[in-house]
């Protein structure tokens, strides 16, 4: 049964809302701390089905996961891929892209066979761009629509070959899960990527005692190598974070604070872009955890214009455009998105789904191949009702948009939004002012 949230406008937002936290830095956390020879303490997890899709599957491989709370566990790694367990029946990888594609990864390093699978919408989503290159390691892989999707059977091996590849499309996790099957190689994995992408994964292997390099767009890793167990607390999550800085950004007098967020510069470009529209974005107080940078954000909203984003802006910003998308939709002058064709292939096809809920509220936008084209200046109107999509990112757009709204909006399928934000609800009517 679907769970409809109703949303009602606001004056302005106020206050800290809590963030989760940061999701791609705990499905890391949790992968690198299962590969690990030793225990580790992992703290300020990531809620919600996501993650538990990665913390269920590194039991099934046989790694021993202990719950403190449903923020923090301690993790007694196998000391690397070839010492994990055979699992005894296919993994559900649930809605999760990055357990799907990391855990590949991963699993190509272990001696057995290994099926990965998911939800119709995750059964959906492009595999090939990880099978391709894992098969270069020795590893052999077969999925369903030749070779195209999940189901994916992974048949792997103890020593894998290192690998050589120039990434056709940039991808954080097609990146991560060539690195991770890097740790099972015998001599140095060499990645280059087009454009620089989220570089989570980097800096952890650093931090966890692996020889990973950067030079220019070449990322290295040499093998075969086991990452050193260790405690880490995770940062707030910038793309949870993004929902409150829009939510702000499009109420004059609004004021936030997000405290502890993730300041990584490969996730923080939503932050450029509100202050490029108008918005006053601060940082409070910066520190480093691991490699790491955290730190408080202040964001007042201001009279927001329109700008362009271009292909190079994109990689930067793929989580948080459908909430950008919404800031644009508003704003003062036009905008434009381009070089986001990758959007169409998540959870939902997000081009067409935002352009969908805009337009169900009143608003002007043009769908193109690879992005949309916002006049600015709406002023939205609450529909009948509106929809997630079945995908969480749409879902916090929409409901961003719906507290400018005229109008109370019934968004339906809310579920979807705990797949990367348990409690967004609490924390929206605690700090959406009305």
């Amino acid at each position: 049964m679907g769970r409809t949230l109703e949303i009602t406008p606001c004056r302005r937002f106020r206050g800290e809302p809590r963030l989760p936290g940061d999701k791609s830095i705990s499905h890391r956390a949790l992968l690198l701390a299962g590969l690990a020879d030793g225990t580790s303490r992992i703290t300020g997890l990531a809620a919600g089905w996501d993650l538990l899709a990665t913390r269920e599957a590194l039991r099934r491989l046989g790694v021993a996961i202990d719950l403190i709370s449903e923020s923090a566990v301690t993790v007694v790694g196998v000391g690397g891929a070839s010492h994990l367990r055979e699992p005894e029946e296919p993994i559900p990888c649930l809605n999760s892209g990055t357990t799907a594609r990391l855990l590949a990864g991963v699993v190509a390093g272990l001696p057995g066979l290994t099926v990965l699978s998911g939800d119709a919408s995750l059964r959906r989503r492009p595999m090939r761009r990880v099978i391709e290159p894992l098969r270069e390691t020795g590893a052999r892989l077969w999925g369903r629509a030749q070779d195209t999707c999940l189901p994916l059977c992974i048949q792997g091996q103890a020593r894998l070959r290192p690998l050589s590849y120039r990434l056709p499309v940039p991808s954080a996790q097609v990146k991560s899960a060539l690195l991770l099957a890097g740790l099972a190689a015998d001599g140095v994995t060499t990645i280059e990527e087009p454009v620089p992408t989220r570089d989570h994964t980097e800096t952890m292997l650093r931090a966890a005692g692996i020889d990973c390099q950067r030079t220019g767009p070449l990322i290295t890793v040499s093998g075969p190598a086991v990452p050193q167990p260790g405690d880490r607390a995770i940062p707030g999550d910038p793309s949870a974070g993004a929902a409150f800085a829009v939510g702000a950004a499009i109420h004059p007098g609004s004021h936030i604070v997000l405290r502890r967020l993730g300041l990584n510069p490969t996730r923080t470009g939503f932050l450029d872009i509100l202050a490029r529209m108008g918005a006053a974005v601060e940082v409070l107080e910066r520190a480093e955890a691991k490699g790491e940078p955290v730190g408080d954000v202040a964001i007042k909203g201001r009279g927001l214009r329109g700008l362009d984003l271009g292909p190079a802006d994109i990689p930067g910003l793929i989580d948080e455009i459908p909430l950008l998308a919404v800031a644009m939709a508003l704003a003062e002058g036009p905008s434009t998105i381009r070089g986001a064709e990758e959007l169409r292939r998540k959870e939902s096809d997000r081009l067409a789904c935002l352009t969908r809920e805009l337009q169900r509220f009143g608003l002007a936008v043009t769908e193109t191949a690879d992005g949309l084209t916002l006049p600015g200046g709406g002023r939205p109107v609450a529909p009948a009702f509106a929809d997630t999509h079945g995908d969480h990112r749409i879902g916090l757009a929409v409901a961003i948009l719906a507290t400018a709204a005229t109008g109370t909006t019934l968004l339906r399928d809310a579920q979807w939004l705990d797949v990367s934000f348990p409690g967004f609800e609490a924390e929206l009517r605690r700090v959406a002012t009305p």
